[in-house]
Protein backbone atom coordinates (compact mmCIF):
# COMPACT_ATOMS: atom_id res chain seq x y z
CA UNK A 1 0.00 0.00 0.00
CA UNK A 2 1.31 3.45 -0.90
CA UNK A 3 2.35 5.90 1.77
CA UNK A 4 2.61 9.67 1.70
CA UNK A 5 5.31 11.82 3.28
CA UNK A 6 3.64 15.11 4.16
CA UNK A 7 5.81 17.96 5.33
CA UNK A 8 4.82 21.52 6.19
CA UNK A 9 7.24 24.27 7.05
CA UNK A 10 5.94 25.90 10.19
CA UNK A 11 8.74 28.48 10.11
CA UNK A 12 11.75 29.11 7.89
CA UNK A 13 14.57 30.78 9.79
CA UNK A 14 17.40 30.48 7.24
CA UNK A 15 16.66 30.35 3.50
CA UNK A 16 20.24 29.35 2.67
CA UNK A 17 20.04 26.27 4.91
CA UNK A 18 16.68 25.34 3.38
CA UNK A 19 18.22 25.63 -0.10
CA UNK A 20 21.18 23.44 0.94
CA UNK A 21 18.73 20.90 2.39
CA UNK A 22 16.60 20.89 -0.78
CA UNK A 23 19.63 20.31 -3.00
CA UNK A 24 20.45 17.16 -1.03
CA UNK A 25 16.98 15.98 0.01
CA UNK A 26 15.38 15.89 -3.43
CA UNK A 27 17.89 13.46 -4.96
CA UNK A 28 18.02 11.40 -1.73
CA UNK A 29 14.27 10.94 -1.59
CA UNK A 30 13.88 10.26 -5.32
CA UNK A 31 16.76 7.77 -5.07
CA UNK A 32 14.90 6.04 -2.24
CA UNK A 33 11.85 5.56 -4.45
CA UNK A 34 9.90 8.72 -3.64
CA UNK A 35 7.81 10.59 -6.18
CA UNK A 36 7.16 14.28 -5.51
CA UNK A 37 3.45 14.96 -5.98
CA UNK A 38 3.24 18.53 -4.70
CA UNK A 39 5.54 21.16 -3.23
CA UNK A 40 5.28 24.87 -2.71
CA UNK A 41 3.11 27.51 -1.09
CA UNK A 42 -0.63 26.68 -1.07
CA UNK A 43 -2.79 28.49 -3.60
CA UNK A 44 -5.69 28.42 -1.11
CA UNK A 45 -6.08 27.50 2.56
CA UNK A 46 -9.27 26.78 4.51
CA UNK A 47 -10.29 26.28 8.12
CA UNK A 48 -7.14 26.34 10.29
CA UNK A 49 -4.85 26.13 7.23
CA UNK A 50 -1.74 28.25 7.06
CA UNK A 51 -0.08 29.47 3.88
CA UNK A 52 3.18 27.63 4.59
CA UNK A 53 5.41 25.66 2.24
CA UNK A 54 4.14 22.10 1.93
CA UNK A 55 5.57 18.95 0.33
CA UNK A 56 3.85 15.65 -0.52
CA UNK A 57 5.93 12.65 -1.62
CA UNK A 58 4.54 9.24 -2.52
CA UNK A 59 6.37 6.05 -1.55
CA UNK A 60 5.52 2.42 -2.24
CA UNK A 61 4.91 1.74 1.47
CA UNK A 62 5.24 3.15 4.97
CA UNK A 63 8.39 1.07 5.35
CA UNK A 64 9.91 2.61 2.20
CA UNK A 65 9.13 6.12 3.46
CA UNK A 66 10.70 5.34 6.85
CA UNK A 67 13.77 3.87 5.16
CA UNK A 68 14.10 7.00 3.02
CA UNK A 69 13.99 9.19 6.12
CA UNK A 70 16.55 7.08 7.95
CA UNK A 71 18.91 6.71 4.96
CA UNK A 72 22.41 8.19 5.18
CA UNK A 73 21.70 10.43 2.17
CA UNK A 74 18.62 11.99 3.77
CA UNK A 75 20.34 12.31 7.14
CA UNK A 76 23.02 14.34 5.35
CA UNK A 77 20.27 16.63 4.03
CA UNK A 78 18.83 17.02 7.54
CA UNK A 79 22.27 17.96 8.84
CA UNK A 80 22.49 20.67 6.17
CA UNK A 81 19.07 21.98 7.21
CA UNK A 82 20.02 22.12 10.88
CA UNK A 83 18.04 24.91 12.54
CA UNK A 84 17.08 26.50 9.22
CA UNK A 85 13.42 25.54 9.55
CA UNK A 86 10.77 24.21 11.91
CA UNK A 87 8.78 21.52 10.10
CA UNK A 88 5.92 19.15 10.70
CA UNK A 89 6.69 15.86 8.94
CA UNK A 90 4.40 12.84 8.93
CA UNK A 91 4.13 9.60 7.01
CA UNK A 92 0.54 8.61 6.25
CA UNK A 93 -0.54 5.28 4.75
CA UNK A 94 -2.65 5.41 1.60
CA UNK A 95 -6.19 4.07 1.46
Amino acid sequence: MSAYWISTYVEITDEEKVAAYAALAGPALIGAGGTFLARGIPEQVYEAGRPTRSVIIEFASVEAARAAHDSPAYQEALAALGDGAVRDLRIVPGV
